[in-house]
């Protein structure tokens, strides 16, 4: 069979089974808020997630000084994941997880040397994960595939999807794994736009989460390797190719939905 034959075949399969997603309408207009945001509000948010992670940090470690290490399996998290879906569900009924399929990828090693913390495979309908990834990370990025699974193809959609159903949980390290993700967007976002104001919010920051954060950069610094911005060049042309026009950006933009969500309904 010809290569570009089989390769159209190959694309509109996945439009008919999951890629029309990617025109549906996004989860701000579930929840009926903003996306645009100000610098000002920016700051005010970050200092509060910053105050919040604190918190919960001393609330598990007793010491700020400390990192917080998640007590739980891997295994475990992927356990967890559909009940914390449901304490969302109950506030809101469209993120309600029917068809449980949550597993560890087999191509985990891959997925690292490209930088991806997991996938959701329209052919087979499962929410895959990388295995090899800092268990900090798992609770949310459990949470962003099962995103996809339930049809939200943008990528800030499904990170805001992450950072909400953890923070929902009832157990106080996947609140800590929201809070600390979604911070670490806040963080890199600030410090694009108003670096005294990061550096000041920085260093209010407990050392166990800048040591927390350390960890994960030590983890991904060790995969780096030459095809990585390769691999990266052709997720982002696929999004832009695919109604998300940011790219690979997108991941960064859940910061509005972050701020415009607790304007309107709080954490």
């Amino acid at each position: 069979m010809d290569f570009g034959l089989l390769l159209s075949l190959a694309y509109f399969i996945f439009h008919l089974f999951w890629g029309i997603n990617y025109y549906r309408l996004p989860i701000d207009h579930k929840l009926q808020i903003k996306r645009d945001y100000t610098v000002e509000s920016l700051k005010a948010f970050t200092e509060k997630m910053v105050l919040k992670t604190n918190a919960l940090q001393v609330r598990i470690t007793k010491d700020s000084a400390k990192p917080v290490v998640l007590p739980q399996t891997k295994i475990k998290v992927f356990e967890d994941t559909p009940d914390s879906y449901k304490s969302t569900s109950a506030i809101f009924p469209f993120l309600t997880y029917h068809n449980v399929s949550l597993k560890k990828s087999i191509y985990s090693l891959p997925l690292t040397y490209m930088g991806y913390g997991g996938y959701f495979n329209p052919f087979t309908g499962e929410a895959q994960v990388n295995g090899k990834i800092p268990i900090l990370r798992y609770p949310t990025v459990s949470a962003h595939e099962v995103g996809h699974q339930l049809g939200y193809s943008a990528e800030d959609d499904t990170n805001f999807i992450g950072f909400l159903v953890s923070s929902k949980s009832r157990d106080i390290h996947y609140n800590y794994a929201a809070y600390s993700h979604a911070l670490g967007y806040c963080l890199s976002d600030l410090r694009t736009k108003d670096e005294a104001e990061f550096q000041r919010l920085w260093e209010l920051l407990n050392s166990g989460i800048k040591e927390n954060y350390a960890e994960l950069n030590r983890f991904w610094e060790a995969y780096e390797n030459p095809t990585e911005p390769v691999f990266e060049w052709i997720f982002n042309a696929f999004l832009k190719a695919n109604n998300q026009e940011e790219g690979i950006l997108s991941y960064n933009s859940v910061v509005g939905l972050l701020i415009n969500y607790d304007e309107k309904y709080g954490f």
